[in-house]
């Protein structure tokens, strides 16, 4: 079975319709990138795949495998939607160490591991409060891949990264994709999308059209 099926998902806000029966299919292993104007509800379809809102008609089906059972929520999922929130008075270890308990499945040096990859120190003492944006953005980064999830679900990944920061990353992602892991990325930047992703869907009259 596919990975994510969208089956006649249709989706409004305040009777203004952001997505209108639409249906897809996703497969393992593979990048995919999600294309469309400023509002056009990228982000409301990567909320919808996660299970934070739901569709108001259609379904979402996930493959089982990254269900839990009595939750709506997929495990193994890592996820970048809006910024998550941190605590700014911890340094950027302290906030991964106190999400990673939830589910206490990495220890504190793999915790570390994931910001050496991303580009930042876990030594660093610095207060979150203090982060630049490219900071605090390679700490969701690091939060997406900690615990090796083997779906990334990554709404502007890029964002207020330097060209060096960027290219690490870009590389990053294919390398998990090269290991079998399924990512989706939405970017203003086209070249992101070009260099980076199998298929490509944009949001176009409230429906998801297949571009590459």
């Amino acid at each position: 079975m596919a990975l994510i099926e969208l089956i006649n998902v249709s989706k409004s806000f305040k009777n203004n319709p952001i997505f209108t029966d639409i249906s897809v299919r996703f497969e393992k292993g593979y990048i995919y990138g999600i294309t469309g104007n400023n509002g056009s509800g990228k982000s409301v379809l990567f909320k919808m795949i996660c299970g934070f809102i739901p569709p108001d008609e259609g379904s979402i089906v996930i493959d089982p495998d990254y269900m839990e059972l009595k939750t709506k929520f997929p495990k193994n999922f890592g996820i970048i939607i809006d910024r998550p929130g941190y605590d700014s008075s911890k340094n950027g270890f302290d906030n991964l160490k106190t999400l990673a308990i939830i589910q206490n499945l990495v220890s504190d040096g793999e915790i570390k591991n994931a910001m050496k990859i991303v580009g930042l120190d876990p030594n660093n003492k610095q207060k979150v409060k203090h982060y630049s944006l490219g900071m605090k953005q390679k700490l969701s980064l690091a939060q997406a891949i900690m615990e090796n999830q083997q779906v990334l679900i990554l709404d502007e990944p890029f964002n207020a990264l330097d060209s060096e920061s960027v290219e690490n990353i870009r590389k990053l992602l294919l390398d998990y994709k090269n290991n079998g892991k399924t990512i989706f990325i939405t970017s203003h930047n086209q070249e992101d999308i070009d260099l980076l992703c199998d298929h490509v869907l944009t949001i176009d009259n409230y429906k998801l059209v297949k571009v590459k």
